[in-house]
């Protein structure tokens, strides 16, 4: 199955997203919710790992990416504690409310491999606070995703391959063996440079390929992809999948925004910066510019569970 790799198409109309940084700061919370705080300790610096991801060689911001639905061969030891449900529409995760108000301490941006590795180590720990009191409310296992920072043109994960020459991928999640890939080579920092809250609604998207994995959302996709009529029914499967992590990255900035080092900035940067849908023509599976910004904004605005459930959107509203 191909890899479903959560990419960012950083091009025409990131640029115009960028032009448009520092007009506004919103905030999306309210003093009535309920506050969560997490400061990370200090983090070191690891090697790169390699691994593939995908971005975009035009104008228009990078595109999500796709992901594998691949796993380790089933063993016959039932994992003890709270397992994945294998359903969409009805997963349990879209019984639970939001994400609780949660105050993050991030490593400072800095436009190079070392820099933007340790901010998204530190963002990473925050991802997981603001994730991991949901997921124990919905009675579905939480674990740490792990992270892959592959240098040179080429990166290998357990999901597939990709090379920065296919200007396809910025970003991507393996489930296969529970880890975001960020190589520094595809996230465009030549377009986007020190806006750190492009970067995090990027990561904030692949992590939330991470919650459908832990949720069992990527099992049932993936069975449904197995069993699809035609190429046009996988190609909306995937575009609910992916327009989902839109949705849960929106949440993300909803829950931090104007809480500790998530200012107004790095909001604006990251709402403004949403245009990811399909640049470059079939497959459309990623959904339309439009329906990337839409997804995003529910996320943001709403900061609920129920309301990123495009398993139950029209095909109209994932086109």
């Amino acid at each position: 199955m191909a890899i479903v790799l959560v990419g960012v198409v950083l091009v025409g109309v990131a640029a115009i997203g960028l032009s448009q940084l520092g007009r506004s700061k919103p905030t999306a919370h309210s003093d009535n919710t309920p506050t969560m705080t997490y400061t990370p300790e200090a983090t070191t610096t690891t090697s790169p790992t390699h691994t593939t991801t995908r971005r975009t060689t035009t104008t228009p911001l990078p595109t999500t990416s796709r992901r594998t639905t691949s796993r380790p061969p089933a063993t016959t030891t039932q994992p003890v504690g709270p397992q994945p449900v294998a359903k969409l529409a009805d997963n349990p995760l879209f019984e639970v409310g939001g994400l609780p108000a949660t105050t993050c301490k991030l490593s400072r941006w800095t436009t190079d491999p070392a820099g933007a590795e340790r901010f998204f180590r530190s963002a990473v720990l925050c991802l997981d606070a603001a994730w991991s009191p949901v997921m124990k409310a919905a009675g579905l296992p939480f674990f740490a995703a792990d992270l892959a920072f592959p240098d040179g043109g080429t990166w290998n994960s357990p999901c597939g391959s990709e090379t920065a020459a296919s200007g396809r991928v910025a970003a991507f999640y393996c489930p296969t063996n529970n880890t975001i890939y960020m190589p520094f080579a595809a996230i465009q920092t030549d377009l986007y440079g020190a806006h750190p809250g492009v970067y995090l609604a990027l990561f904030a998207h692949e992590y939330g390929h991470h919650v459908q994995d832990m949720a069992g959302l990527d099992l049932a996709y993936g069975r449904e992809t197995n069993n699809a009529a035609n190429d046009d029914v996988r190609q909306e499967l995937s575009r609910r999948f992916e327009l989902q992590a839109q949705c849960f990255s929106g949440m993300f900035l909803a829950a931090t925004s104007g809480r500790g080092d998530i200012d107004g900035n790095i909001t604006h940067e990251a709402q403004t910066t949403q245009q990811r849908g399909d640049h470059l023509g079939p497959p459309r599976d990623h959904g339309s510019d439009e329906h990337a910004v839409g997804w995003w904004t529910s996320g943001f605005q709403r900061n609920s569970l129920a309301q990123c459930n495009t398993w139950l959107a029209s095909s109209a509203d994932v086109a």
